[in-house]
């Protein structure tokens, strides 16, 4: 199709049209989120977070194992087990020096009824389907054999399908620990963070706002208990208040809110002096209204941000606290917790500290990315 003049005609233009910056319009939490979308780690963080908080909560509703429930046949059984085929059988060595025959899909069946001692040859016989197989424990590793001719079956390696993370020292399931332990663990950072932004900037903001001596001595008191370590607050705590998650949950609401106070005095003071606020003054507001309508909204993405990092930290102090064996009561399980339980085992069944290990470090990365990504978002300097 040919194009002739008649159908175009130059556009009309002005020095107002030229000057005008065309831009999609947006909302400033619009424009918060589009900036937030667009950093890759964030929105990694976020999503990670999300799947974290599904996999507590939703988990426990897919797997037939409690995280109390002991298991004593079933200790310290790794993720991958190294099988013998025996005939058509598969047996398992456990830490404990019994025999668990496998199905061929890596579920684990009934224990093998032992038959005799061998002590001269380091033997322990056991029935397998009517044929008796021997456990040698007298070398460097263990291994089944054949009692006769000292033959070793052959081995091989296979994914275990009843407990997806094994078990722990007690026969428990480490995957549903793990569930139980990540939604402790978040509901403790969450519930501290709450309490902190509550006494936070409440403190932080009468600090500022008040200023002179009132902000003086507030802030003097806020350097003394920033001065005491935490476990002296957990342990006095859990003194009066006994062993348990609402002890965590109290000494940790009673600690981590003078680092919010500090943020939100700050940005109290040096937003008080603007003329927005002196236009609320001179309209006869009072200072409550100034404070929660006017100081404390504008000093929103400082405080989201402080509360963004105040996680990671909440969930490392849980964690800190679980390991030391002054966090939750047994059998209650927390991620510390069961780093804690994995101690004195850790060079026969080092995945037992592993798995908690990186839950902890994936978790406290996530949130570290969430806030650095909240931090940007919320820059106005940084809009384009």
């Amino acid at each position: 199709m040919a194009l002739t003049n008649d159908k175009w005609a130059p556009l009309e233009q002005s020095s107002e049209s030229r000057e005008k910056i065309w831009s999609k319009n947006r909302t400033f939490a619009g424009d918060v989120w589009f900036r937030f979308r667009h950093k890759p780690t964030a929105v990694a963080g976020l999503v990670m977070i999300l799947l974290f908080i599904l996999f507590s909560l939703v988990g426990p509703l897919f797997t037939p194992y409690s995280y109390s429930v002991q298991s004593l046949e079933r200790v310290n059984i790794p993720p991958l087990m190294k099988v013998y085929n025996v005939g058509e059988s598969r047996v398992f060595i456990t830490p404990s020096l019994k025999l668990i025959r496998v199905t061929e899909n890596g579920s684990l069946a009934e224990t093998l009824p032992i038959v005799r001692e061998e002590s001269g040859k380091s033997m322990t016989i056991f029935d397998c389907g009517g044929k008796e197989v021997a456990l040698y424990y007298g070398g460097s590793s263990y291994v089944v054999c054949d009692e006769a001719s000292g033959n070793i079956y052959p081995s091989s390696h296979i994914w275990n399908h009843d407990h997806v993370l094994g078990t722990d020292a007690l026969g428990r399931d480490i995957l549903a620990r793990l569930m139980y332990g990540t939604r402790v663990s978040l509901m403790v950072a969450f519930v501290s963070v709450l309490v902190n932004l509550v006494i936070g900037i409440l403190y932080g903001g009468i600090a500022g706002y008040l200023g002179g001596a009132v902000d003086a001595v507030m802030m003097r008191i806020v350097d003394i208990i920033s001065t005491i370590p935490l476990t002296l607050y957990v342990i006095l705590i859990m003194m009066i208040f006994g062993q348990g998650l609402q002890s965590i949950i109290i000494a940790l609401g009673c600690v981590y809110w003078v680092d919010m106070a500090r943020v939100v005095r700050g940005q109290v003071l040096s937003l008080k002096q603007q003329e927005f606020v002196l236009a609320a003054r001179t309209i006869g507001s009072s200072p409550r209204t100034i404070l929660l309508q006017h100081l404390i909204p504008n000093a929103m993405g400082s405080i989201l941000v402080t509360a963004t990092m105040l996680i990671p930290s909440a969930i490392f102090m849980e964690a800190f606290l679980g390991y030391l064996g002054i966090g939750l009561r047994p059998p209650l399980a927390s991620l510390g917790t069961m780093c804690n339980d994995a101690n004195a085992n850790l060079r026969t069944s080092p995945h037992e500290l592993l798995i908690p290990a990186v839950v902890i470090c994936l978790i406290m990365f996530a949130f570290n990315f969430v806030g650095d990504g909240m931090r940007d978002a919320l820059d106005p300097k940084l809009k384009k």
